[in-house]
């Protein structure tokens, strides 16, 4: 029994040992900074001197005396609300027409997925912005057809838009994730559906979706979390410009923090995006009671 006991502790240390260079990274890199941010949140702190406590100065002027933290708030929001249902639609249509017996299929969904793998990179956003620059290649297609150039970049309508469009295009990691859900819907829901006579749409609506809702519901509040703190794209492509219309929170904390220089400021933003995820999660939790069908447990 002690030889077995001992065994068994031996296997435990290795275990252990194996995970404690994540374990130091995590304590490291993540909690300990994670920890500190909150309390250098109420602190008047910059590189150049120790933290003093301020209370909530930084909240009150956050919400009451920055103009720019309100404008920032909402076009992360506009972001958000225009790059989460287009790159979730985008992928579902795609993996619906990648759900075929056809051939060349495989070849097909690799040069879908490939953008996703360059997704983020300053090497990509650098190319968006020569693309849609006023002599750029986008304008040079539409000048082929005779329609008018615009200025993607430098207009306050279309900028926002601009950057959203690359978020989209980066659909590759949710429709993999989608088409995964197509593959595993059982085959005779559509075939009891086709006996009781129900159409493409009908299908679509009443076996398709709730039966990958799992999936849509995990892309939904992982896209969120994402759009809320953007920031490569914006940071990149516009600088925030043109008059801040691209001008996200992320791009304001980085702006605070490295360029300012107030930590306890920046620490404060970090913390409202932390708030604002936090409870966007949990009212989508909240809303996908009952409308999120799991086939092993029930309703969610």
């Amino acid at each position: 029994m002690k030889n077995k006991i001992s065994s068994h502790d031996r296997r435990q240390l290795k275990g252990y040992i194996y995970i404690l260079p994540w374990l130091i990274g995590f304590l490291v890199l993540q909690l300990i900074p994670f920890i500190q941010s909150f309390y250098y949140s109420f602190t008047d702190y910059s590189i150049m001197s120790s933290p003093k406590f301020s209370g909530l100065k930084n909240y009150i002027t956050l919400f009451t005396v920055d103009p720019e933290f309100w404008n920032s708030f909402k076009v992360t929001w506009i972001y958000t609300l225009y790059t989460v249902p287009g790159k979730i639609i985008m992928a579902l249509i795609v993996a619906m027409l990648m759900n075929r017996d056809m051939k060349g299929i495989n070849g097909l969904r690799t040069i879908y997925y490939i953008p996703s793998l360059f997704g983020g990179s300053v090497a990509i956003c650098i190319l968006w912005r020569l693309m849609f620059m006023d002599t750029g290649v986008i304008n040079g297609i539409l000048g082929a057809f005779g329609l008018p150039k615009l200025q993607w970049l430098g207009n306050t309508k279309t900028a926002l838009p601009t950057i959203c469009m690359m978020e989209i295009w980066q659909f590759g990691s949710s429709m993999v994730m989608m088409l995964a859900a197509l593959k595993n819907v059982p085959k005779d829901l559509y075939e009891a559906a086709d006996l009781d006579g129900a159409g493409a749409w009908d299908k679509f609506k009443n076996v398709t979706i709730p039966q990958i809702s799992p999936i849509i519901f995990f892309n939904v509040i992982m896209q969120t979390n994402n759009a809320l703190q953007a920031f490569t794209n914006a940071f990149v492509i516009t600088k925030g410009g043109p008059l801040k219309s691209t001008y996200l929170l992320g791009m304001k904390l980085y702006q605070e923090a490295f360029s300012y220089y107030k930590m306890g400021y920046a620490s404060a933003i970090s913390w409202v995006i932390f708030a604002t995820i936090m409870v966007v999660t949990l009212l989508l939790f909240r809303y996908s009671s009952g409308k999120v069908y799991y086939s092993d447990a029930g309703d969610f």
